[in-house]
């Protein structure tokens, strides 16, 4: 007896939705409101910035791209135009970060074309610097403002249900947060000579 008033309830779902035909346009029953596209949020987010539909998530990874893009380019012209006595390291020091942005901005065109977009090809406006200390500030500033992008992004590739690009967007941030310490070691430094 028990068994079969189980069964009813399990079908009884079914049957109420038996009639209802969806619409081939709109993919949804016959009947029921036309509804926008969800703003979807990841548990313990800030509701008022991480709410996001998917071409708003998009429009994000361009600007992430983009930053990434301006990086390369400062970085190659913070190399070439570095002088004074710390030249020879802090050239070195440079370099040696183009190609991690270069494979984040990798990262984030794949993902963009997988995720139906097309990835910017317009880098964000690049701070052109006047001395090594004042590169290294910018620089400073850039990698903060990224890590606090990324950290956002992660949260809404979560709420989207991209969770492998979450996972990415960890690696991004952690490689940022190293970026981000190695110049403010570098600038201790300078304080202290």
């Amino acid at each position: 007896m028990a068994r079969k008033k189980e069964q009813k309830q399990r079908e009884e779902p079914k049957a109420a939705t038996r009639g209802r035909a969806k619409t081939r346009e709109q993919g949804r029953p016959q009947g029921e409101p036309e509804t926008r596209p969800a703003r979807l949020i990841a548990p313990g987010a800030n509701e008022a910035t991480d709410a996001i539909t998917s071409e708003e998530f998009l429009a994000g990874l361009n600007t992430d791209l983009a930053h990434e893009y301006a990086a390369v380019i400062a970085y190659r012209t913070y190399a070439s135009q570095v002088q004074g006595q710390w030249r020879m390291e802090l050239r070195k020091f440079f370099e040696a970060e183009i190609p991690d942005e270069l494979m984040h901005a990798q990262i984030l065109a794949d993902k963009i074309v997988s995720l139906g977009g097309t990835p910017t090809v317009i880098p964000a406006p690049v701070k052109q610097a006047n001395s090594p200390r004042e590169m290294l500030h910018f620089a400073l500033e850039d990698e903060r403002e990224t890590i606090d992008r990324y950290v956002r992004r992660r949260r809404q590739a979560e709420a989207l249900g991209h969770y492998g690009l979450a996972i990415d967007l960890d690696d991004l941030i952690q490689d940022e947060s190293g970026h981000r310490d190695e110049i403010e070691q570098i600038l201790k430094r300078w304080d202290q000579a």
